[in-house]
Formats: structure tokens, sequence, C-alpha cells
């Protein structure tokens, strides 16, 4: 079975997302799962037949995203092991584990855990504009991740908050509102937005 092969099964165009995969799947496993059809052998077949594409992309998708970009590669332990530093503006804090969203897919997870450790790696350095590039894009790809949009308000508040010591007051402003905006409920980053802002009151 090829790509084209595995896209066909699962009723997608070449090249659909990693979202419609895991829904299209979901869809038809349903529909053709042995308790459901009981006694139907092409009920069966087909189960077996879509269950085969859905894992042949999965495994072929992984090793194309995760093989772009080499500096992207991370050596990880399992999602549900991994243990690193909180994404935070907080300092001294105890290292937390990342959250497991059992809607994810293990390779969903996977791409979550990578780009967990890369974005640590680059707000370490101040590499600002690519760690904005990085959770955008895994915004985009894990869209209802509540975790991930409190990892990508937390990256807009250290951007302003890099832009004021910047002298670049606008465009600290306008990051510092996005990252309220993004996570309005986080109480802490309301805090430490706060702090920017009188900050900010103080170099105009």
């Amino acid at each position: 079975m090829n790509l084209v092969d595995c896209y066909r099964v699962l009723g997608l165009p070449s090249g659909a997302s990693f979202h419609a995969i895991k829904a299209s799947y979901r869809q038809l496993a349903r529909r053709y799962h042995p308790d459901v059809s009981s006694g139907d052998q092409r009920a069966k077949d087909k189960f077996i037949e879509v269950t085969a594409a859905y894992k042949f992309l999965l495994n072929t998708l992984a090793d194309s995203t995760l093989g772009k970009r080499p500096d992207y590669a991370v050596k990880t332990q399992s999602a549900r092991q991994a243990t690193a530093p909180p994404i935070s503006q907080e300092t001294g804090r105890k290292p937390t584990s990342l959250q497991v969203n059992p809607n994810l897919s293990p390779l969903e997870q996977q791409l979550k855990s990578n780009a967990y450790q890369q974005l640590q790696h680059l707000l370490k350095g101040q590499r600002f504009p690519r760690a904005i590039a990085l959770i955008e894009g895994l915004a985009r790809r894990l869209p209802n991740d509540s975790e991930i949009s409190q990892w990508q308000a937390i990256v807009y508040q250290q951007w302003g908050r890099y832009l004021i010591q910047q002298q670049q007051p606008d465009k600290a402003r306008l990051y510092l509102k996005k990252a309220l905006r993004t996570d309005p409920h986080n109480r802490s980053l309301w805090a430490e937005v706060e702090k920017d802002f009188r900050s900010l009151e103080q170099t105009v």
C-alpha cells in the first residue's frame, strides 16, 4: 500500500492534514468496527484496511515531519514520562510534566513534546521570532490544545518584555495585548503583563 492508496482508503485527498486523517479514520473505524458489524466479513476486512492505511500514513508523515528540520529532532522520553522545566514567565519553579491530551494521537503528542523542548531552547537563547514562528505553527496544527495556547501567550509576553528593553514600546504593547487575547483567563500571565505595562509607562 502506498501513500496515494492510503489517502484513497480513508476517503481523503493527497496531502490531507493530521487532523483530517485522524477524523476520517475515527469515522470509518466506528462504521466498520467488528463490534458494530458482527459477522460481516466485508466490514471486518474494510476495518483492517482502514487501520493499516491510518498507521502507514502516520508513520510516513511522522518521518517526513520530524526529518525536515534536524534541529527540531530532540531525543525525548515518551510523552507521558517527559519532564522539563515549564515554559513560564516565572523563575525558580520546579520542573513539571507535560500535560497529556487524550484527544491527540501518539504522533501529535510526540510532535508537541518535541516542539516544547525546542521552544525552551529558543526562549533561553532569546530567539523570539523563531519561537513565535514555532508556537504559531504548532497552534495551527493542534488548535484545540489549551496548553499550547498558554505557551503561545507566554511567548508573546516574553517577546513584549524583551521589546520594552530594546526601546520598542509600540511593538511591545502590541504583543503584550496579543498575549492577553490568546490566554485571557491566565491570572499569572495578567500579573506579568501588568508589570510590563508599568515598565512601559516609565519608559515613555
